[in-house]
């Protein structure tokens, strides 16, 4: 397997939920953290301030997504194979 197509695996599981479906609440979560990064270290070598309320707005969503994606893995319920007898 070549490197890319490693890379591309990585990058389909990182946007994906436990199922294997694509994710747009981590898609969306990521997307706001690395634009929150690159945005406060732009504004720290030009000296440019960025609106508080912007970067405290954009800060909660990606908390938000990410935080919704990680509730939803703990919390869904698991269900048991059909095929599975009991012992009575």
């Amino acid at each position: 397997m070549k490197w890319y197509q490693k890379f591309g695996n990585w990058v389909y599981w990182l946007f994906s939920d436990e199922k294997g479906s694509p994710s747009s609440k981590r898609f969306i979560g990521l997307l706001c953290g690395i634009s929150l990064c690159v945005a406060l270290f732009i504004s720290q070598t030009t000296g440019h301030n960025p609106s508080n309320v912007l970067v405290e707005a954009v800060a909660l969503l990606a908390f938000g997504c990410l935080g919704l994606t990680s509730i939803e893995g703990i919390f869904t319920k698991k269900k048991k194979p059909e095929n599975e007898t009991t012992n009575q």
